[in-house]
């Protein structure tokens, strides 16, 4: 038993490291009022419009300012200090927090409110996301990166778990959205500690000046490099077609009497299993395959969830989605900051906030959408089956992505297509083209 838990256990070696930890910590409490905050807003829309089309818009407003604000702050991050960048956009994120705490203690609620402070949080959580993920490179040793992610996530998902429960119970209670938010607002204040206690993160000074160039320098960086691109489309298909988030209010009105705090939960409680259970991930040369066997097994458990009547069984099929998409998540979030040099690593942070926070906002509307025009049975089954058939084909078209080999692939392979990728950002903006 002992050698069995040392071999999948989770690695907990980054914890000894004292930024880190606080930053474990400061995550984990924010992330429990932060998904009190998610749970809230769209019920309260619902509740306010009795549309799950007006649910999904609530993932079209952010989709925009994430977007802009993601891709911009990597940019930023890559050439300003981390920890300043960090705080600054974290305390414009509480600030919301507390603005959607006043609608509700002042009864001025209303949708186009709503919509317009999760527009504002979108963009600084965009800035904020880029920052906090391009500082863990610099904080742990390269080899405990894999490590470092696992443990995020897991904690993540810890609150993500927690939260949703806690929300289920309040936002059916009198004065239940004023409590969500004040909740999330308090116990944000332990993520600001943390970010308050890092070092000074200054950049390496291989950055370019923030700006367009340098926004699409990183996209081109991506896009050069068929591993990187794959890493980020799979995420997009899974999270576009088969994130039924949107549906659960509807859902769970129509069939368990509203009950949906174990909807929002039950994704995060199965990646908390798999993070505690995730000692092997760090293990696995072949990470295009196992990413894809991860995200086509997210779609499997999805299209099956949307079958079942029964609150158990929905649970335990959406928990078994989750323990694959926390694998997925560490597979796609390693890639990244291991393939990266250190000067491109807030850029790249940026696209992968963009995709992992942007990709279900679009999911959002994608369902919502489709279920008023169908049903929310066909939208939330369809979108499983979707997803799993796109990705296959994708996966097996790009082959570079489906034989990776986190051991043995450098960066340096993908020089020439690199600078070919440079050739074109210098042609787009005029510029005197680098020779091959």
């Amino acid at each position: 038993m002992t050698g069995w838990l040392k071999h999948h256990a989770v690695d907990t070696r980054p914890l000894r490291i004292p930024e880190f930890r606080r930053q474990i910590v400061g995550q984990g409490t924010s992330f429990i009022g932060s998904m009190l905050t998610q749970v809230a807003v769209p019920v309260q829309v619902y509740d306010l419009s009795h549309s799950s089309l007006e649910v999904g818009f609530v993932g079209l407003v952010g989709f925009v300012p994430l977007v802009i604000f993601g891709l911009y702050g990597g940019a930023i991050a890559d050439v300003v200090d981390r920890r300043t960048l960090y705080l600054i956009s974290s305390i414009g994120v509480w600030a919301v927090t507390l603005g959607l705490l006043a609608q509700t203690v002042l009864h001025s609620a209303s949708v186009p409110l709503i919509l317009g402070l999760m527009a504002v949080q979108s963009a600084l959580f965009g800035v904020s996301s880029a920052a906090r993920g391009a500082i863990i490179p610099r904080i742990v040793s390269a080899d405990l990166v894999p490590s470092a992610n696992t443990l995020t996530f897991t904690v993540s998902n810890v609150g993500q778990v927690i939260g949703p429960l806690i929300a289920g119970v309040l936002v059916t209670r009198h004065n239940g959205f004023t409590w969500a938010y004040g909740t999330d607002a308090a116990l944000f204040t332990m993520a600001l500690y943390a970010a308050i206690r890092l070092p000074s993160i200054p950049p390496d000074g291989n950055a370019t000046k923030a700006g367009f160039r340098s926004v699409f320098e990183g996209l081109s960086f991506i896009i050069a490099r068929p591993v990187l691109l794959m890493s980020f489309a799979v995420d997009i298909v899974a999270m576009i077609f088969a994130m039924p988030r949107a549906l659960y209010p509807q859902v769970a009105a129509d069939r368990w009497h509203g009950d949906v705090g174990p909807l929002y939960a039950a994704i995060a409680i199965g990646a908390v299993i798999a993070g505690l259970s995730s000692g092997w991930i760090g293990r696995i040369r072949r990470q295009g395959i196992a990413l894809t066997g991860a995200i086509v097994g997210w779609g499997v458990c999805i299209a099956a969830s949307g079958l079942a009547h029964q609150l158990w069984l929905v649970v335990l099929l959406l928990a078994v989605a989750g323990a694959a998409d926390l694998i997925s998540a560490v597979y796609r979030q390693t890639i990244l900051q291991t393939y990266a040099p250190d000067e491109m690593r807030g850029r790249m942070q940026g696209v992968f906030v963009v995709v992992v926070a942007g990709g279900p906002r679009l999911g959002d509307l994608r369902a919502g959408a489709t279920a008023a025009a169908t049903s929310a049975t066909f939208s939330w089954v369809g979108g499983g089956i979707a997803c799993i058939v796109i990705v296959l084909i994708a996966a097996l078209l790009v082959r570079p992505f489906w034989h990776y080999d986190a051991f043995a692939a450098k960066p340096e392979d993908d020089a020439r297509s690199a600078q070919e990728a440079e050739r074109l950002v210098a042609a787009e903006l005029g510029a005197d083209p680098p020779a091959l």
